[in-house]
């Protein structure tokens, strides 16, 4: 993300450059701002997580046997090419 500066003077390092600090955040104001937050969220039904959880498990398993066969073969033709027991 670029800022445009053009005609503007470059502040020095360690001098405030006009603008305020802003004031930091209380532990007690950040924990009631994450509740708010969580309330927010659309926490998936145990349908939806069964049905997610099913996909991903199913994807991770087809992944694993596509990277086994993958090696096998792999391991297959080296032996072949170059001679081993």
């Amino acid at each position: 993300m670029a800022i445009d500066t053009r005609g503007e003077t470059a502040g020095k390092p360690g001098k405030p450059s006009g603008e305020k600090k802003a004031k930091r955040t209380s532990p007690a104001l950040f924990y009631r701002q994450v509740v708010a937050e969580l309330h927010k969220v659309i926490w998936p039904r145990r349908k939806d997580l069964i049905t997610y959880t099913s996909v991903v498990l199913g994807f991770v398993v087809i992944m694993v046997a596509i990277v086994a066969g993958l090696d096998f073969l792999l391991t297959k033709g080296v032996l072949v090419v170059f001679g081993g027991s």
